[in-house]
């Protein structure tokens, strides 16, 4: 066995350039032509006036309230079926004309019809009158105009953003209402005036807030005429949104007996060396009064988010949790005789008490209350956030748009929730992907259908949090039942309970990002008869061990959430001094497919792209190793760069542009890998960063305006010199737009390829290639594409920076090759010289 070399980790300046983003023309839009453009805007002039003489009369009847009513008119502009609409000319903000929102619907005909809700003042009339009339009198002008089809009068189903079938009619449901706002109000303020309405108009609310920029989501209870009232009294609401209920993870599993194992496995428990790093669930409590967990999970890190309901549990589920949590597996450590080490603790946060108290809440706030409470114990601790809660999405489709509850947990991994602090504590975060039924696997026929089918639940789209699906290695069926029922998935395949991205649009992050451990399902085809068998599921601590019953099974995307929580805790324990944006890229990094995954997914030999989207998006990145992202050995070798970015700044004319651009110079071993000529190695590069999440459903058909900003990695061609390299992927580079450089990009080169990567915060791919052409490709660039830091220019971010990790490896097949120490000492002279020529820079090995 090759000994544990300590990951390099490189601190040294980067190098910065000019950066000038390369815009592809990308062809015209898809614009309906309009045969005269003078009728076509008295038309829509026509609907104009009508709408607001609607609107007028509506404000009358409601004049006699003892409510102010809202002074504007909201208007539902739609595009005309099967072509785009152009929205972005539609908002004013300085004139407060403001988009509520956007979304895309069918026509019944199999076209779709783009629409967007705008509000616009009273004061503000003639704001689409004078497009109009500059589009009726001026070739060229106001194009926006001849993209709309029609001008309404948005009513209530206009800012429904949820399944219309969720719509309360007649019976009061929970609610989300976001409201607009502007950066310079008090959000308190506004939330005050909104309540007033509410007051006066007898409907019921919630004290919880979600705050975005530019948006504060509320819950209220009402019906459809209550929200009609509300938006007709309110001049500030942008969306209506049923509030979701968490359902996933109350199973019923069997029961092991395994308690005579306790005792001898609580003698061996080593937690000596146990470190100020935790694992923090976010469950149903925990019962801590189990001999297993006694040691990990004191009274004083047990908290609930209702301070009216005690801190353990009685859903059986966050006590499961906390074995997989503590242990990883226990079924090892039950059948050996060495002790165990346990280097971190744990804490818990109930969120629930059972499961028919779920009520309908503003999860995100919930959420952020709950990580609050563990926070405010253990200031200071490094923890691997785990939340194996889901629920159906709340939003309009479930193809991977955020929520409000994944929009919150966003800002909180980010730091974007925080106000005037300098010092922003970003967050480690897993969340499990949600679970496919029994039911709906013996609905589909097939485990692969259902897996495809049932979509990543909510919140687990979040960009920043690390979600968990599941594959199994589990595949022995009990002897006296062997002869009935086969497992219904072979070992090493994604599991029959994980959940896929796969009916997303393709410009959603990648989900789940990585799998771990979640069971499989047993399958009697003569009775057509589907059954978990406790054999096919992890074993984990009982809620019951007072009573006797010491262990229980757990399976699905909960069990595997809380073996990545494990993991993360790991690193943590390790690398205390890394980002958790750096712990996320190490876990994806390591991660690896199995060929029972590349056999499932891939339909083509050799594969191609798409059959690598359907791997990524059934299976992340694959099944972490915890080895390979602790340690490097001789042959194989991770870099690890923590760095900071402005991408965009505001020019004196006052327009926001991209600022820069890095260039890293990786110290590859030349002449090692020139020995090696033509043998096949590896290079592996991950980038992974926190966006801080943007506004409501306003412009998320652009996939920029829900991140702040992103960013992507390119690396030079093996005949490419960095002049050439830099004038292929930044524009500002070249002398003239025809100097483009000298070698075309090889994108033949990545196993998975830019648009497959390219997506969601963090972005990895595996370069294939001889050992002397790796030689060469050893500059990596970090650039930044536009997002709402740019486009939004009143909220003045523009100047903000944004933290990446990047993890670099090699892997040369030989395992007698030394890389590690010729590039260690590689690192260590570069830092020596530039010491001596007192450029400050330092270079440490983590431990």
């Amino acid at each position: 066995m090759k000994p544990e070399l300590s990951n390099l980790y490189i601190n040294q300046s980067s190098q910065t350039v000019d950066y000038t983003p390369i815009v592809s023309n990308g062809g015209k839009g898809n614009y309906p032509v309009r045969t005269s453009r003078r009728s076509h805007a008295e038309r829509l002039e026509e609907s104009l006036n009508k709408t607001w003489e609607e609107a007028e009369k509506q404000q009358e009847t409601l004049g006699a309230v003892s409510v102010p009513s809202q002074h504007g008119v909201y208007l539902e502009i739609k595009g005309q079926a099967g072509y785009d609409l152009i929205t972005k000319s539609l908002e004013n903000t300085t004139q407060k004309v403001r988009i509520c929102n956007i979304k895309t619907e069918d026509d019944g005909e199999e076209q779709k019809v783009v629409s967007s809700t705008v509000f616009v003042p009273e004061n503000k009339r003639d704001f689409f009158v004078k497009k109009l009339n500059k589009y009726k009198e001026t070739e060229n002008e106001e194009k926006v105009i001849g993209t709309i089809e029609s001008i309404n009068l948005a009513m209530v189903n206009a800012l429904w953003m949820s399944d219309k079938n969720e719509l309360p009619n007649n019976t009061p449901k929970w609610c989300e209402v976001w409201l607009m706002f502007d950066m310079k109000e008090e959000v308190d303020t506004i939330i005050g005036e909104f309540f007033q309405i509410c007051d006066e108009r007898q409907i019921q609310h919630k004290n919880q807030k979600i705050v975005f920029p530019e948006r504060v989501v509320l819950g209220v209870r009402a019906n459809k005429q209550q929200l009609s009232e509300l938006q007709w009294l309110s001049s500030r609401i942008a969306e209506f949104r049923i509030m979701v209920t968490p359902t996933s993870f109350f199973e019923e599993l069997s029961e092991l007996d395994q308690r005579d194992f306790v005792k001898d496995l609580v003698e061996r428990l080593d937690v000596s060396e146990q470190s100020n790093t935790s694992v923090c669930l976010l469950d149903t409590g925990v019962n801590n009064g189990h001999d297993l967990l006694a040691p990990l999970l004191t009274d004083e890190n047990m908290h609930a988010v209702d301070p009216s309901k005690d801190v353990y549990d009685i859903a059986n589920h966050g006590t499961r949790m906390a074995g997989i949590a503590s242990y990883f597996t226990l079924e090892d450590k039950l059948e050996n005789t060495t002790p165990v080490v346990v280097n971190h603790f744990l804490e818990s946060v109930k969120l629930f008490d059972r499961s028919d108290d779920n009520q309908r809440e503003l999860y995100g706030y919930v959420t952020e209350s709950a990580i609050s409470l563990a926070e405010i114990q253990n200031p200071e601790t490094n923890r691997a956030i785990c939340m194996a809660i889901t629920a159906p999405t709340n939003t309009l489709k479930g193809d991977g748009r955020p929520s409000s509850w994944s929009g919150a947990i966003d800002s909180i991994i980010s730091g974007a929730n925080v106000i005037e602090e300098t010092d922003i504590r970003r967050k480690l975060m897993f969340i499990s992907a949600g679970n496919t039924s029994v039911t709906e696997i013996s609905e589909s026929g097939d485990v692969k259908t259902a897996v495809i089918n049932h979509a990543i639940e909510d919140p687990a789209q979040a960009w920043n949090a690390i979600t968990v699906g599941a594959y199994t290695g589990k595949y022995q069926i009990p002897e006296e039942l062997s002869g009935t029922y086969q497992p219904v998935v072979e070992p090493g395949c994604f599991s029959p309970f994980t959940s896929s991205s796969l009916t997303w649009s393709i410009k959603w992050p990648v989900k789940p990002d990585i799998v771990l451990e979640g069971g499989n399902l047993a399958y009697d085809e003569s009775s057509d008869f589907y059954t978990e068998l406790p054999d096919l599921q992890l074993l984990t601590t009982s809620k019951d061990a007072a009573t006797g019953k010491s262990f229980d099974t757990v399976s699905m995307t909960s069990s595997a959430t809380a073996q990545a929580a494990w993991m993360g805790a790991s690193i943590q324990h390790h690398y205390p001094e890394l980002w958790p944006e750096t712990i996320r890229a190490l876990m994806i990094h390591s991660a690896e497919w199995t060929d029972a995954m590349k056999n499932a997914c891939f339909e083509n030999n050799p594969p191609k792209r798409m059959d690598y989207r359907n791997l990524l998006r059934t299976c992340g990145y694959g099944v972490p190793n915890l080895s390979k992202a602790l340690w490097s050995v001789s042959n194989r070798v991770n870099l690890i760069i923590e760095d900071e970015i402005q991408p965009f700044y505001k020019k004196a004319s006052g327009g926001i542009t991209s600022k820069e651009m890095h260039i890293h110079n990786i110290p590859w071993p030349d002449d090692v890998l020139l020995s090696l000529e033509d043998k096949n190695v590896k290079m592996r590069v991950t980038l992974s960063y926190f966006i801080e999440p943007g506004p409501g459903e306003i412009g998320w058909k652009d996939k920029y305006r829900y991140p702040s900003c992103g960013l992507q990695f390119d690396v030079n061609n093996s005949t490419e010199d960095q002049d050439n390299f830099l004038k292929r992927i930044n524009k500002a580079m070249r002398d003239d737009e025809e100097d483009k450089g000298d070698v075309k990009n090889d994108s033949n080169r990545w196993v998975i390829g830019t648009s497959n990567r390219n997506v969601g915060s963090v972005h990895s791919d595996i370069w294939e290639g001889t050992a002397s052409e790796l030689s060469q490709s050893n500059q990596i660039a970090v650039y930044p594409i536009t997002g709402w830091w740019k486009l939004r220019t009143n909220l003045k971010k523009y100047n903000s920076k944004i933290r990446y990790s990047l993890i670099v490896s090699i892997e040369a097949p030989e395992t007698e090759v030394d890389l590690y120490s010729v590039i260690k000492n590689k690192i260590e002279f570069k830092v020596s010289v530039e010491n001596r020529t007192t450029v400050s820079t330092e270079v440490t090995y983590k431990k």
